[in-house]
């Protein structure tokens, strides 16, 4: 199963920017799509934005033009660039892989807190 590790989660200020990082443990090369979710406190994980190996994006609505989704695959990862962030983004984010496989696989997650 391929590993994945999620960085660049922290407290900023509403109106800031945060970069997420997700590295795959194995080449991304021929993955199928990846994408950010996230989990609100005692919400149900929800889909923030995705890619797929032709380089097509989607982003929810509620982060349209706030948030951008893409990826390196020379260096095995996918970014999630958020800006003018709002206290309401403050959830744990995860990052997911789906193989043509047919083989899913979750990050840890990392914390963003959006707060004064």
């Amino acid at each position: 199963q391929v590993q994945l590790v999620e960085s660049g989660g922290g407290l900023v200020q509403p109106g800031g920017s945060l970069r997420l990082s997700c590295t795959a443990s194995t080449s991304i090369f021929n993955f199928k799509t990846m994408a950010w979710y996230r989990q609100l406190p005692g919400k149900q994980r929800e889909l923030v934005a995705g890619i797929n190996s032709g380089g097509r994006t989607n982003v929810a609505d509620s982060v349209k033009g706030r948030f951008t989704i893409s990826g390196d695959n020379a260096k095995n990862t996918i970014y999630l660039q958020m800006n003018s962030l709002k206290s309401e983004d403050t959830a744990v984010y995860y990052c997911w892989l789906l193989l043509p496989t047919g083989s899913a696989s979750w990050g840890q997650g990392t914390q963003v807190t959006v707060s004064s």
